[in-house]
């Protein structure tokens, strides 16, 4: 099969070097979603989109409301035939499937947090979809919250050393001016004789 792109004609297969098919994936993914907002302001269309990477990282686009309202609106719309098939296949045991949605969740949050790192320290910011952008702007609120908590116990432990260094300070300063008091005493005592 081939396709003609902007340099010509080009033969449409799998891309063999991984950096290359990552770019392109990429960019085609978000030539893909720009152009299903598109389909959606000209036609007044709702147009929801899912791409799952080779790595399983989920993209996803809802012009209208959300993915979820999509699905539910699939759904009704094709009488729930595909559900149950999806819900025959899924592990019986509870604490499986939660277990699997976490480590899932998980692994999507490091990818995000790794590409966002990458990107920003590579200057490649721009290339983030708004979804990357929007959830990498999360993550960012959440550590920016933590690192705040943490700088504010960190200057409280401080304050309470100061405070009880100034207590020991004010005690030894006590201590050394009764010293020096009870000295200037015995001093006038011995020089005046006066008791």
């Amino acid at each position: 099969m081939y396709v003609y792109m902007g340099r010509g004609k080009i033969q449409l297969k799998r891309i063999e070097n991984p950096v290359h098919r990552q770019v392109t994936f990429c960019k085609r993914r978000a030539g893909l979603i720009k152009k299903a907002k598109e389909l959606s302001v000209l036609c007044d269309a709702d147009v929801g989109v899912l791409v799952f990477s080779s790595n399983g990282k989920l993209y996803d686009l809802a012009t209208q409301g959300n993915m979820q309202g999509m699905i539910d609106k699939y759904v009704k719309f094709t009488g729930g035939a595909q559900v149950t098939e999806v819900t025959e296949q899924e592990p019986r045991d509870k604490h499986v499937l939660d277990a699997k949605e976490e480590i899932n969740m998980l692994k999507n949050r490091i990818t995000i947090l790794q590409e966002g790192l990458r990107f920003m320290y590579g200057g490649g910011i721009g290339a983030m979809s708004i979804y990357e952008l929007d959830a990498l702007e999360k993550y960012l609120e959440g550590w920016m919250h933590h690192v705040h908590s943490a700088k504010m116990n960190l200057m409280f432990q401080e304050m309470q050393q100061l405070k009880n260094k100034e207590g020991t300070l004010r005690a030894t300063n006590k201590h050394l001016q009764e010293k020096v008091d009870e000295e200037y005493r015995r001093m006038i005592t011995s020089i005046y004789g006066i008791n």
